[in-house]
């Protein structure tokens, strides 16, 4: 009989729902891309029960249940904080202690409360107003586990990494206790050999710069990286920021541990991230407030936080070599998400290989849950990785005739990971596309032949369209990988400018990521390893930059130009995925794990002779990234796009009926 694990993670942001089937990743999904509300923190009940659905399978068939923390040991750090801080924090204690002693003291009951509620949406016997003993009775649910958080993030970086043995580097905001984790795993388990505890931490330290630069704390962090490369590296304000971090507000050890000077930071016992008056004391800069214009200080700000980041990573990073000797790294936690830091730790070849993640924030710890309880729980070995998904053609089989890559993976294919190239979420099929065609009255035009619709988007985008890009299953983690992607030509300076204004809505400075064909990778970047989950950030290489104006060096102000003057500079022969440092977001993409993304950018290499395109997630801002056809068409037609490709249908926007301009994106989606 097979082995089916849930893995669940809930109620702080993120949510989400993972199942295995002995040992091998069936599905896996964020409950926000269901509910459409981006980060959402409650139960993931539309992802469990997707999960279940792919799998055909209900609750009672699991042979258990794992959820990503400990609640009483989160509960224990709580009280214990507020304990040492008081009279500190009592604002936040009254806050805090309701939510805890109505519902999440008893975690064992609201959970299975929940899990019953999708049990009886899945059977289809009603709403979720039920007891959880009339569906999931007592005697016949499966065990509940609880590993702890950062055990849940050690598990989901080595169980599916291509490493027999591997070190192990965690690092985030807080998850019970410990904040950053050193350990190592093999066929025997997971060891945690060292832990730095809350309130010291390398991911609400970064959190705290990201709400006093005017950002939203565990959604705008991606943000403050970005703007990072604007800051002027020669400016004395920029070297002040950065020895006042050093200085004053941590104490950074040899190590990469370090220590928080609290009287700074509120996130403790407060209701905000730290003491806002403290620091435009010290920093001699008020707080921004949110939708501001971003000024030049507050580009040296992002600058000096996040190389003080980069080098308390490069720091763990050769603690963890140290304390294990081992030469291969696996990584998950939210800071794993800074490429820009990971990339950084590549380069200085400590380890011969790093493997991340893709969904290395608190969305992937339910995965990690049910690695936990599959191989620590249960005991079960690891097997070696399944065959490569060598077709992610449509759920209709004969909507391509082109034939599946069959050859043997060369030097230039993905490693052999047990992520299926983190597409583990529902696909759709003929019968959905032509199911929003009724609804909308839309007309689209069909292609019989793949390869027909490839030649068809590649000449689109060389003629500077934009393209949405909708194809099979739904991308686990928080990058678009290329089947929930916004696509545009990266040789184009306005590319850029009219993804983030037009169809993004976004803030105008944010840079944008090139999808690459693995075997073209090292022709346009100084990278020479996969990046399939776009999760490293590499330079761009010399020979395809182009020189700057006068005075201009690096992303810095030197010459007095304003941001967005800068940003608009073509850098190099692809300036749209190309950053005001020369850097670039990488994402290779391999024919093993998604041929159908693999043959449309060909195609565009045949027609222009550009192995890339600029990929964005398929979404506006502030909203998540879509999931079915009908958000897909719904993006489409409240955006600037040109055209939308879903599965093997392509929709022409000039063909489109008018669109109720009362539905708007901006009521609807809550800017992130």
């Amino acid at each position: 009989m097979k082995t089916a694990v849930l893995g669940i993670s809930a109620y702080y942001h993120d949510s989400a729902a993972a199942l295995l089937v002995d040992g091998e990743i069936v599905a896996a999904a964020h409950e926000e891309r269901f509910s459409r509300k981006k980060h959402d923190s409650g139960f993931p009940s539309q992802a469990t029960r997707y999960v279940l659905e792919e799998a055909g399978i209900g609750l009672l068939d699991l042979e258990v249940i794992s959820f990503y923390d400990k609640p009483y040991l989160k509960f224990e750090r709580l009280l214990e904080t507020y304990h040492a801080f008081a009279p500190r924090g009592l604002r936040s204690f009254l806050h805090a202690m309701p939510v805890w002693m109505k519902e999440k003291l008893f975690m064992k009951r609201m959970l299975w409360e929940e899990l019953a509620a999708v049990e009886a949406s899945r059977r289809a016997n009603g709403e979720s107003e039920v007891e959880a003993g009339e569906l999931l009775p007592k005697a016949e649910r499966p065990p509940l586990l609880f590993p702890e958080h950062h055990l849940s993030h050690a598990a989901s970086a080595f169980y599916p990494s291509p490493f027999e043995r591997a070190a192990i580097l965690t690092m985030d905001g807080v998850g019970e206790w410990a904040t950053t984790t050193i350990g190592e795993a093999d066929e025997s388990g997971v060891r945690i050999l060292r832990e730095l505890h809350f309130p010291h931490s390398i991911g609400l330290l970064y959190s705290a710069f990201t709400y006093y630069c005017g950002f939203r704390v565990n959604s705008g962090e991606y943000k403050l990286m970005g703007l990072a490369p604007y800051g002027e590296r020669d400016a004395d304000q920029f070297k002040k920021f950065r020895r006042l971090i050093l200085d004053d507000l941590i104490d950074l050890r040899d190590d990469g541990s370090l220590l928080l000077d609290m009287s700074y930071f509120d996130f403790a016992t407060g209701l905000r991230m730290c003491v806002d008056k403290k620091w435009e004391r010290l920093l001699g800069v008020p707080k921004r407030e949110p939708e501001t214009e971003i000024t030049q200080p507050y580009m040296n700000l992002a600058l000096a936080i996040q190389e003080v980041t980069e080098e308390i990573v490069l720091r763990l990073g050769r603690t963890t070599r140290e304390l294990t000797g081992l030469p291969h790294l696996v990584m998950a936690g939210g800071v794993a998400l800074n490429c820009v830091a990971n990339g950084k730790l590549l380069r200085e070849r400590l380890f011969d290989d790093i493997w991340i993640q893709p969904a290395a924030g608190d969305a992937g710890g339910a995965l990690g849950a049910a690695y936990a309880a599959f191989h620590i729980w249960k005991g079960e070995p690891r097997k070696p990785p399944v065959a490569a998904n060598r077709s992610m053609a449509s759920s209709t089989p004969s909507s391509t005739s082109m034939p599946s890559s069959t050859s043997v993976a060369s030097s230039t294919s993905m490693p052999p990971d047990r992520m299926k190239g983190a597409l583990l979420g529902p696909s759709f099929g003929d019968a959905d596309v032509v199911r929003i065609m009724r609804k909308y009255e839309a007309p689209a035009a069909r292609f019989d032949r793949f390869d027909e619709l490839c030649i068809r988007v590649a000449q689109l985008l060389d003629d500077g369209k934009v393209i949405g890009w909708f194809q099979g299953r739904m991308e686990w983690g928080p990058r678009a990988l290329g089947n929930r992607s916004i696509l545009g030509d990266p040789r184009r300076p306005d590319t850029q400018k009219t993804l983030n204004l037009k169809i993004k809505y976004r803030e105008g400075f944010r840079p944008f990521a090139p999808s690459v064909l693995i075997e073209e990778s090292s022709a346009y970047f100084e990278l020479d390893e996969a990046s399939p989950y776009m999760l490293l950030v590499a330079p761009v290489r010399q020979e395809r930059r182009q020189p700057l104006p006068p005075g201009q060096g690096g992303g810095g102000a030197a010459d007095g130009l304003g941001m967005l003057e800068r940003l608009y500079h073509a850098r190099s022969d692809v300036p749209a995925i190309t950053h005001v440092d020369y850097s670039a977001r990488i994402q290779t993409v391999h024919r093993e794990t998604n041929e159908r993304y693999w043959k449309l950018i060909s195609a565009f290499k045949e027609r222009t002779g550009c192995g890339l395109v600029v990929n964005t997630s398929f979404n506006v801002r502030g909203e998540p990234i879509v999931c079915t056809p009908n958000d897909a068409y719904r993006c489409f037609m409240r955006t600037e796009m040109d055209y939308l490709v879903i599965e093997d249908w392509l929709f022409d926007k000039s063909d489109q009926p008018t669109w109720d301009e009362r539905d708007d994106w901006a009521a609807e989606f809550t800017l992130d």
